[in-house]
């Protein structure tokens, strides 16, 4: 949450919270999956060569889940991408699940625009969303910016700043930096991946 005691985070430790955060989820679900790769001698290229023949299906999921705020965390993609082989071939499938990412993220800005004024949005809102309006208010652009990049849920953050009247060019803009998020963990995976 945007507050620290009783003094409002500034937008660097407002970035610098939720990077630590980030780079601390990203490195347990590592030393997880380096773990279970070392002990429990789990072939995962066994496991997902069914998913090799049917991307489309890899792709949908994925999609459902970022427009459903991200509940498969990205990374396992990445994963997937990786035993796929070549560094070509996963270059290509992380710049597409990027860019799926990004698409569901203007889809639900988007939505929040469509949404705002129906009961649906307002129990989606009450339930979900309630807590990230504060960051919004506080921060603006830079909440879109910083959950581009960090686990702050990118959809629902999107669906909250279509609900309120937002530029279309400003948001599409910030959110280009779920870009750079997807680059720099796919990098860190596939080096782990490759360990």
């Amino acid at each position: 949450m945007p507050k620290r005691g009783n003094r409002l985070l500034s937008k660097k430790q407002f970035l610098i919270t939720n990077l630590i955060k980030g780079f601390v989820y990203l490195a347990v679900l590592i030393i997880l999956f380096l773990l279970i790769k070392k002990y429990f001698r789990i072939d995962y290229y066994s496991l997902l060569e069914p998913t090799f023949e049917h991307p489309l299906l890899v792709y949908l999921t994925f999609s459902i889940s970022e427009l459903a705020f991200g509940i498969i965390p990205p990374e396992l993609f990445f994963i997937w991408a990786s035993a796929l082989g070549s560094v070509p071939k996963y270059i290509f499938h992380v710049a597409l699940l990027s860019i799926v990412s990004y698409l569901a993220g203007i889809n639900g800005f988007f939505i929040g625009g469509v949404l705002k004024d129906t009961s649906f949005y307002s129990k989606i809102e009450k339930r979900f969303l309630s807590k990230y309006k504060p960051l919004l208010r506080l921060y603006g652009t830079f909440a879109v910016i910083v959950a581009a990049i960090t686990p702050l849920p990118f959809s629902g953050i999107s669906i909250l700043v279509g609900t309120t009247g937002f530029g279309w060019k400003k948001y599409a803009l910030a959110a280009l930096f779920r870009f750079l998020r997807f680059a720099l963990y796919a990098v860190i995976m596939w080096e782990a991946d490759h360990i």
